[in-house]
């Protein structure tokens, strides 16, 4: 089983488990390795950053998104920018191996 990983940004908090991407806030979302894309952009010049969540397939995108953290939040934010990190590297994973290769190297 793999160990998930937490972070706090300002009101969301993150958790990954390896496959499922969850933000918890005041509009809790699900996100599936195999059904996601993410970016994170900036810093802009005040130091803000975006992280932007695509749903579906690159082909066929349904919905999209995004939360905005203040230079200070993602500064407190211990852990984030790992965890997206590692969000990006299991979807790369799952799109170049395909769903039974990835969920054999996640338990």
């Amino acid at each position: 089983m793999t160990e998930e990983t937490t972070a706090r940004a300002g009101r969301e908090f993150y958790t990954f488990d390896g496959r499922i991407l969850e933000v918890f806030g005041s509009n809790p979302k699900r996100f599936h390795i195999r059904n996601m894309d993410l970016w994170v952009t900036g810093p802009d010049r005040k130091g803000r950053r975006t992280v932007v969540i695509a749903e579906g397939t690159p082909e066929a995108r349904s919905t999209q998104h995004t939360w905005h953290h203040s230079a200070e939040e993602w500064q407190r934010a211990q852990g984030l920018e790992a965890l997206l990190e590692a969000v990006r590297a299991r979807i790369a994973t799952a799109r170049e191996y395909g769903p039974q290769e990835v969920f054999r190297t996640c338990d």
